[in-house]
């Protein structure tokens, strides 16, 4: 057997090096979405995100003869630990060739390293935040992935089956829906009933309400609020919703992003759905996560120009005390209704925790079916 080297990534171009390994390892798969470099490597660079106000990382890659066969990144998020009581090192950015010899060592580097910093437990797949790709697919390896969550081979959570001492710690479970014809009733009646009974409304945001007048920072605000109980979560800072801002608001577009204001409250916003068009065909073009030379067309034209027929439904959020009136129904029913202007056909529903039977329950109205699970992984150490 081969010895396998386990070596510290120490440099820029040791970080060119992790992030390009997925790339490789990916290269001609059907159903594996390749992601951004320069989003990679700001999520990754210490000096680019925010995150690293309150997590300390160190990443990984794994060698046999001088070829890399493996990367994981090792991430404490001081601040998640303290809301949530543990002493917790998460594992993310998990890939590997199939060889359990090479996943073993990697995450005995995680654990060898969140020892020495005082840490008693493991678990991952998980980013520095909520805001980051999180879980290992355990369902759905020929279902086409999106942009936003992780892909892997059916032989990773082999492995951590293989290795032992592995339990489930949370499952996120993602649902395909069809955009009907027409809203169902279940959405527009109830909407009508809402405005009237509880005087609240729909509003469309203008670009200047979102960055110059702070609305968009106020999203980021109530993701606090209304994710704050949920698994692992961890409190977003003003520089991280700045960066949020920056990343998602200022891009999208508006037709796509529905609010919820309470009109007996000075409009103050209670709910909200950002959803953008799906460019995970486009990027699939792309064999190294550069735009250039043509998928930033690809891109552009699935953006800007609706030239896709999904679209992803990337954050909904929706205040406690607002949940039984039922503003959900308000943000479908305005968001289903520009789907079908955009000629939309699919919807991809982004992560849920098993447990949010609330949010699962929206589907049964809609044509949907539920098509890929994830899973984060849990042990002591």
């Amino acid at each position: 057997m081969n010895q396998i080297e386990i070596k510290k990534v120490s440099d820029k171009k040791g970080l060119k090096q992790f992030i390009r390994f997925y790339y490789d390892l990916y290269r001609g798969s059907k159903y594996a979405v390749p992601f951004l470099f320069f989003d990679e490597y700001n999520t990754l660079s210490p000096l680019k995100n925010s995150s690293f106000e309150c997590c300390e990382a160190q990443y990984f890659m794994a060698y046999r003869e001088g070829k890399a066969v493996g990367r994981v990144a090792a991430i404490i998020n001081n601040r998640a630990n303290e809301r949530w009581n543990r002493r917790l090192v998460r594992f993310g950015w998990f890939d590997f060739i199939d060889d359990p010899d090479v996943s073993r060592a990697l995450l005995d580097a995680v654990e060898q390293w969140g020892k020495s910093k005082g840490m008693n437990e493991i678990a991952g797949p998980l980013g520095f935040t909520d805001m980051d790709r999180e879980g290992m697919l355990v369902e759905g390896f020929e279902e086409m992935a999106t942009c936003y969550i992780n892909y892997n081979y059916p032989y990773y959570p082999r492995h951590m089956e293989q290795m032992g001492g592995w339990q489930k710690d949370n499952d996120y479970m993602e649902y395909h829906v069809r955009v009907p014809d027409v809203v169902p009733d279940k959405f527009a009646k109830l909407s009508q009933m809402i405005e009237k009974r509880y005087n609240l409304r729909v509003h469309k945001f203008t670009r200047h309400e979102l960055v110059d007048e702070g609305y968009g920072r106020e999203v980021f605000r109530m993701i606090n609020e209304t994710y704050k109980d949920l698994y692992g979560y961890s409190h977003l800072s003003e520089h991280q919703i700045d960066q949020l801002v920056d990343a998602y608001i200022k891009k999208a577009d508006l037709n796509l992003v529905t609010a919820v204001v309470d009109a007996n409250d000075n409009d103050r916003m209670v709910g909200f759905g950002i959803t953008f068009p799906s460019f995970a065909r486009a990027m699939q073009k792309s064999h190294n996560g550069s735009l250039w030379p043509f998928t930033w067309w690809r891109v552009l034209r699935a953006l800007k120009w609706h030239k896709t027929d999904t679209v992803d439904l990337l954050l909904i959020g929706v205040l406690p005390d607002y949940r039984a009136k039922g503003a959900n129904a308000l943000i479908f029913n305005d968001l289903i209704q520009q789907f079908q202007r955009y000629g939309f056909k699919w919807a991809e529903a982004m992560q849920q925790m098993e447990t949010n039977t609330g949010v699962q329950s929206h589907w049964q109205y809609l044509e949907s079916r539920q098509h890929r699970r994830h899973r984060c992984f849990c042990k002591k150490i």
